[in-house]
């Protein structure tokens, strides 16, 4: 008497299996703007920013109900005035445009690197989608999570998981 072994068909599991890998490299490939490096420093201390330059040049916003990653869109400014962080020399200040307006900040060494208070800005009038570009800024830059280097590149992580990526920019003398 034989026993007859049911065995069911690989097929489907294996295209299961497939499908599943490419999805999985895609939303990997999709984040990668916003995952740093390994060789990235998180949160360094402010010295390393000592007089240096970074202009904003993505905006990544926080991920949607199903993982997706959007870029939220970053006018040159007015008068191609783009958004910038001046860090100052002796690691005290930092200043910068929004793109339509000054601002100046204070820095505080803590646990994280260093935290940026005591904000203030010039106050210009702009268009509104200008102006609400420019109030989220300063909500990002008041309430950020995490600082991470990574050479030219710098991120500001929000706690609301939106990511601002910075690139240097020469300091041209004053």
């Amino acid at each position: 008497m034989k026993t007859a072994i049911f065995r069911p068909s690989r097929g489907p599991i294996k295209r299961f299996f497939l499908i599943l890998s490419c999805l999985s490299l895609g939303f990997l490939t999709a984040c990668a703007n916003v995952i740093p490096p390994c060789t990235a420093k998180i949160s360094p201390p402010s010295t390393e920013f000592r007089n240096t330059k970074w202009e904003l040049v993505r905006w990544n916003l926080a991920p949607n109900a199903r993982g997706e990653v959007r870029a939220r869109q970053i006018p040159q400014g007015d008068n191609s005035n783009p958004i910038q962080i001046i860090f100052d020399a002796n690691g005290e200040r930092v200043s910068g445009s929004t793109g339509c307006n000054r601002f100046t900040a204070r820095i505080t060494e803590d646990a994280r690197g260093f935290t940026l208070d005591q904000i203030a800005t010039t106050k210009m009038a702009c268009t509104p989608q200008r102006m609400e570009l420019e109030n989220d800024f300063l909500y990002e830059l008041n309430d950020y999570r995490s600082i991470v280097r990574n050479g030219d590149q710098l991120l500001m992580i929000g706690a609301d998981r939106q990511v601002l990526s910075f690139m240097q920019k020469s300091s041209s003398p004053k």
